[in-house]
């Protein structure tokens, strides 16, 4: 379960980090967010997220019984310790692709506003001369 998480979280770094910094991929990046975002695309988004959302609530839930038991014996068994630590990997990775995945849509967003305002911009630059 780690490794699709890492995976999904490279790839938001890659869009982010593409989409911050004036790059060649960036147009077609914005472009193809725009495509994403027509249709049917904003309802499978929503749809998506709350599923990993669900999943991390039952990933903090499980951690929360991990030390509800280490509590009440006292100390915390190896495999207990394990489980711990797989859970709060797991609860890291998917916080940060769902923190991600909003910054990328409010990246997207702002994007297209500044496109949007310096196309008037230009407008009225030219409307005055």
């Amino acid at each position: 379960m780690i490794q699709p998480f890492l995976a999904l979280v490279s790839v938001e770094v890659f869009f982010t980090l593409t989409l911050l910094f004036r790059t060649p991929l960036r147009k077609p990046m914005v472009m193809l967010l725009d495509r994403m975002k027509r249709g049917q695309g904003p309802v499978v988004a929503k749809t998506v997220a709350a599923t990993l959302f669900m999943i991390l609530v039952s990933i903090l839930y499980n951690i929360m019984k991990v030390q509800k038991r280490s509590a009440e014996s006292g100390h915390i068994n190896p495999p207990d310790q394990i489980l711990l630590l797989n859970h709060i990997l797991e609860a890291c990775l998917l916080g940060f692709t769902l923190f991600l995945a909003m910054m990328i849509d409010r990246l997207h967003y702002y994007m297209k506003e500044l496109r949007t305002l310096r196309k008037k911009q230009e407008e009225t630059n030219k409307s005055k001369d």
